[in-house]
């Protein structure tokens, strides 16, 4: 049966990354850390060349795709952007520890959105759109493989809802410029639209021990 692989990759760095502050919808480029570790990691991880690549239409997606795939065609998706983190954007948690408000936030739920900011359902439901115009478009063209260049919240909580074996949203976090690779196939889309995790992405240097993803499922 035919299968669609996708590549899942975050971002690389930005200085908010880098102070530990919110950016969500802040449009901010990688840092100069962050374009060096995009480059350090292309000279020693396999990062295969996908047939489309979809993207954040951030300016940190697109400057990491630029430099992951310089050479593969391009299609930015807004529904791939991050949460918007409304009041706490560009805040670091310590700054907002003392408040009702963060106090509030950081219970978790579903309908529990920063102030001003996007509800975790919402960003799901966005999630949910996203997947589905990228499978829809692959199975369209007849393409057999596409990278996704997005945002660690947006692939954690994308894996968590659609992928198999279901675990926890942290359990599909991801260091920059690395992410999961997933399969996807008609029969089991059309029926649980849900899509099964191959591992993480890129492939590593089978010689060096970086762990397993099954490995830490067992390990739970």
């Amino acid at each position: 049966m035919k299968g669609y692989r996708i590549a899942f990759i975050r971002h690389g760095i930005t200085e908010a990354n880098e102070d530990g502050r919110y950016i969500g919808t802040t449009d901010l480029p990688l840092s100069s850390a962050g374009a060096q570790e995009l480059f350090d990691k292309l000279e020693k991880l396999d990062y295969p060349n996908p047939q489309k690549v979809y993207i954040s239409p951030l300016k940190r997606c697109k400057q990491t795709a630029s430099i992951i795939y310089p050479n593969c065609y391009t299609v930015e998706l807004p529904e791939l952007r991050e949460m918007d983190f409304g009041k706490f954007e560009n805040k670091k948690a310590e700054e907002l520890m003392d408040t009702p408000e963060y106090k509030q936030y950081i219970k978790g739920g579903l309908d529990n959105p920063p102030p001003g900011g996007e509800s975790a359902r919402d960003m799901v439901n966005r999630c949910y759109e996203a997947i589905k115009i990228i499978i829809s478009d692959m199975m369209y063209e007849g393409l057999t493989s596409a990278a996704v260049v997005t945002h660690g919240g947006i692939i954690m909580n994308m894996l968590s809802c659609f992928g198999v074996p279901k675990r926890r949203p942290m359990d599909y976090a991801c260091d920059f410029g690395e992410g999961f690779e997933v399969l996807v196939t008609a029969s089991m889309w059309q029926r649980s639209e849900a899509f099964e995790v191959l591992g993480r992405y890129p492939d590593r240097d089978p010689d060096e021990n970086y762990g397993s993803f099954y490995d830490e499922e067992e390990g739970e």
